[in-house]
């Protein structure tokens, strides 16, 4: 019998013989008079014994037992190792159909010497800014260089939007960089899924503003001169608003986010054996669903912002690298290392000295625009060895590229050759030609 037991036994014996009153009993106690009126029946009827918790002696039915802690102490060893309690107590629910609270696995593996995966620092005092009011109001992006593969492949930049309101990541993707085609390819999965917002809250890297060669004057700040990037010219065309952070700290949801994916994603990652860049996207998209369920929270005001795409701005229009060319007098217009063979109006006049618009899209397609008229489609990209051997020679659409193999040979007559007679050059040339064609001579 513990002391609390005695304790309440020498006060009943005292009130079932009279000696205490109910409310003297109540307060020596600290129970209430009915309370104390129960325990008195129950001393009448069955003495000290019966005061006696009935659980006593008993093992608790959540009580694991040896097998099930053997079992739970080798995942977290071998399968789940470096996952946080967290973590491990949900797939250990999901995937092994074993539950167990969080705080039960961790008295569990710090009880056999198990130290946490790291350390949480004492929370910093710091004024917070209020999350939006509503869904895709403000998205803050970044990108993340880490080692998300561990070693197994090669290091990655995980670039990614993520809604300030709900906490919902509305896309992300894996690059070798952090470059403006993998923001664009996360925007387009926003876009895709959601719709256009209303901000975006990035940092001041040169993808999204251009360098400031100079002190603007007064004149320029007011107009902004200055040519826009690829990414801002996307979000300019949406009518989304660009606020650039003047610190990490200042956009706090996304930098959360790479502390949750880092610890958990690398985990997942590991657990399903990825090892380059390829299966890793793929198993994002299957990821990101199931993250935004566990971690996404509901907006204050349950309408969402979010605005629908223009029907005149697909997607692939908005979410690709966009350049200003003049056509050429041969009616052409240079791509890079490649040139295109642009086709006549309609009416059969050349395009020479025109304006076009040439969109090399993310696939590697390049297609050439005059206003709203699609003019030339390139559907199969070349590859870069390809370009670097073609170097700045035509290729026309539909036709096989020239050989490099192959010879130019020139009329005796042709421009290039002719040269006035009685020059040196004219003798040096006569002279290389009669030698050629009598090889005894030399």
């Amino acid at each position: 019998m513990s002391k609390r037991e005695q304790r309440r036994a020498f006060v009943l014996t005292r009130l079932v013989s009279e000696e205490l009153g109910v409310d003297e009993a109540a307060r020596l106690l600290g129970l209430s008079e009915r309370s104390v009126r129960r325990l008195r029946a129950v001393m009448e009827r069955e003495g000290p014994t019966g005061l006696a918790h009935g659980n006593r002696g008993r093992a608790s039915p959540r009580r694991l037992d040896e097998a099930m802690r053997a079992r739970i102490l080798e995942l977290a060893d071998g399968a789940y190792a470096g996952f946080n309690d967290t973590h491990l107590a949900e797939v250990l629910a999901e995937r092994e159909g074993i539950t167990i609270s969080r705080a039960a696995l961790r008295r569990l593996l710090r009880g056999t010497g198990r130290k946490a995966k790291r350390r949480r620092r004492a929370p910093r005092h710091r004024s917070r800014r209020d999350r939006m009011e509503r869904e895709g109001l403000l998205l803050q992006t970044d990108g993340s260089r880490h080692d998300w593969l561990e070693e197994r492949g090669p290091r990655l930049t995980l670039v990614g939007y993520i809604d300030d309101a709900t906490g919902r990541v509305t896309g992300a993707v894996f690059r070798d960089q952090e470059d403006t085609a993998g923001y664009l390819e996360a925007f387009g999965q926003t876009l895709a899924g959601h719709g256009v917002p209303g901000s975006i809250y990035h940092d001041r890297h040169t993808i999204f503003e251009p360098p400031l060669r100079h002190p603007l004057t007064l004149e320029e700040q007011l107009i902004d001169t200055r040519v826009p990037t690829q990414l801002g010219r996307a979000f300019a065309e949406l009518g989304i608003g660009s606020i650039a952070a003047r610190s990490p700290q200042a956009k706090g949801r996304v930098e959360r986010l790479w502390g949750t994916l880092q610890d958990r994603l690398v985990a997942e990652l590991r657990l399903a054996g990825i090892d380059d860049r390829e299966g890793a996207n793929a198993f994002l998209a299957e990821y990101l669903p199931r993250h935004n369920e566990r971690f996404a929270v509901s907006a204050l005001e349950p309408v969402p912002a979010w605005r629908p795409l223009p029907a005149d701005l697909p997607i692939e229009r908005v979410c690709c690298f966009k350049y200003r060319r003049t056509v050429a007098r041969d009616g052409t217009v240079r791509a890079g290392a490649t040139i295109l063979q642009l086709p006549p109006k309609r009416n059969g006049r050349s395009r020479a000295g025109q304006k076009v618009e040439l969109h090399l899209r993310l696939d590697g397609s390049l297609v050439v625009w005059d206003g709203a008229v699609e003019v030339l489609t390139t559907p199969a990209p070349l590859d870069a060895v390809q370009v670097r051997a073609l170097g700045g020679a035509r290729v026309e659409v539909g036709t096989k590229p020239p050989s490099a193999a192959t010879a130019t040979t020139y009329h005796p007559n042709h421009p290039w050759r002719r040269v006035r007679t009685g020059t040196k050059l004219h003798a040096m040339i006569e002279e290389e030609e009669r030698r050629r064609s009598d090889p005894l001579s030399s």
